[in-house]
């Protein structure tokens, strides 16, 4: 362990930051969208059963790989791997995928803190029209949101990881807790709610297709951020005396918890909304139901609760996202910002200024490429449909990318590293590891068949979104 690297403070200052860099617009949108569209309990079911089964065992890899090397994925899968070129590649890999991500989530950031504006401001009736979303994606004000953006995360990042970090996960962690327990609350008194609920906790055995449990095993993946690096950068920055085991059960126990909840909120204020609706006829975007459905629902009740009190509640609503979001964007700009700190020797703040210049254009444009500039807008086509530079951008890396970086940590721990060196890690914090169920299954799961399904998911979406070929209906 580097002796001048920072740390956090605590495993619970760990836990939650790392808590926060999964728990994101994901949990709170497309889960509960994932779930309407895929049989209610039946996907919540697969959902919690692969979250155990698949998504701790690599959770454990990526924090063990950082620990071991105090470094960002470059540098781990370097020093573990005698610097062989094919694996510091990997390592690469996991370094540019956040960086593109961090590119359209900036995005989506933005856009949530202009409708936390419009939601203070009292527009409601303005949020809940056909003609917002298209206003403010094409708005001036949009880049002036993406400064405050920009200025927020570089305040937290440019404290360090003790004091930026971890503190501001200590601060928007409850908060986005409370906030989203206080809007469950309300929810379950509409009228109809219970109807939401029933789908959402009754499994239906019926509906466990092949569809829904692929969805399940996608959904768990992506909740958790594995295959980010981020893990692999948070692990890098925890103490010796850390049981990783333990925390990556306490990580997942978090981010799954939001995930839930989060469908408690959603779920029943769409049966809420529309007694009659037939959840599968969702849209398939998470986009669509933050900025063009929830606002509906949020003008729906003034009926019930007054004009002040709805707006109070969609104000809620979109603060709860927005920590959400900017509690994920911090994490994910870290594992770049690590890198140029570690292998190009740059201090945190040229880190960040690196960081942010080019990740700032490429933001810009992605913004433009939501409507503004035509040629960004239809910038390619594949899979039988026109595609934006923020949808190739989705598309390349969060869908597919992700995968397979998660499916490069499990060879490379397990025919690379060698699972005794993991488990030697892994007994440093907790001295009795090697002797778990979890160690022996940790050592199973990684070298046989959850790199299997990992790629299986990565054939699936290359399938799906390229070439509009979908294995399972």
């Amino acid at each position: 362990m580097s002796a001048n690297r920072e740390h956090f403070s605590s495993r619970l200052g760990f836990i939650l930051a790392a808590a926060g860099s999964a728990v994101g617009i994901g949990n709170l949108v497309g889960f509960p969208v994932n779930a309407a569209k895929n049989g209610g309990g039946a996907f919540l079911l697969m959902y919690a059963i692969f979250v155990v089964v698949i998504c701790i065992p690599v959770m454990i890899a990526e924090m063990a790989v950082g620990r071991k090397t105090a470094k960002n994925p470059v540098g781990a899968y370097a020093q573990l791997s005698d610097n062989d070129s094919k694996w510091r590649l990997a390592g690469l890999l996991s370094v540019i995928t956040p960086f593109m991500i961090a590119i359209f989530y900036t995005v989506l950031t933005v856009w949530i803190l202009v409708y936390l504006v419009l939601s203070v401001s009292g527009n409601l009736d303005y949020m809940a029209s056909a003609s917002a979303f298209g206003d403010v994606i094409s708005s001036p004000y949009l880049f002036v949101s993406m400064i405050v953006v920009a200025a927020l995360v570089r305040f937290i990042l440019v404290s360090g990881v003790k004091a930026g970090i971890e503190r501001a996960a200590k601060v928007m962690m409850p908060a986005l807790f409370v906030m989203l327990i206080l809007l469950v609350i309300f929810v379950l008194t509409l009228d109809n709610a219970f109807a939401g609920v029933e789908f959402y906790l009754i499994p239906d055995i019926d509906k466990l297709t092949p569809k829904v449990i692929s969805n399940a095993l996608s959904q768990a993946f992506f909740s958790l951020s594995l295959g980010m690096g981020i893990l692999i950068t948070y692990g890098s920055y925890i103490s010796k005396e850390t049981d990783i085991a333990g925390s990556a059960k306490l990580v997942a126990i978090t981010d799954t918890s939001v995930a839930f909840i989060a469908g408690l909120m959603v779920l029943p204020a769409i049966f809420s909304f529309n007694p009659s609706i037939n959840p599968s006829e969702l849209s398939d975007s998470g986009v669509s139901l933050i900025f063009s459905y929830l606002p509906k629902i949020f003008l729906a009740l003034e009926t019930s609760v007054g004009y002040f009190f709805a707006s109070t509640i969609a104000v809620i609503f979109f603060l709860l996202v927005f920590f959400a979001a900017l509690t994920s964007l911090v994490s994910i700009i870290e594992v770049p910002v690590a890198y140029l700190i570690d292998e190009k020797k740059q201090t945190r703040k040229k880190a960040l200024n690196t960081m942010f210049l080019w990740a700032g254009l490429l933001a810009l444009l992605t913004t433009l490429s939501a409507g503004m500039v035509d040629y960004l807008t239809s910038l390619t086509s594949y899979g039988g449909k026109s595609k934006s530079l923020f949808d190739v951008i989705y598309d390349m890396f969060y869908d597919t990318i992700l995968p397979l970086n998660g499916l490069l940590i499990c060879l490379f721990v397990s025919y690379r590293w060698k699972s005794q060196n993991l488990n030697e890690e892994l007994s440093i914090g907790n001295p009795e590891f090697s002797k778990t169920f979890l160690a022996k299954y940790t050592h199973v799961a990684l070298g046989t068949f959850v790199p299997v399904i990992v790629a299986v998911i990565f054939i699936d979406t290359v399938a799906r979104i390229y070439f509009d070929y979908h294995f399972f209906g």
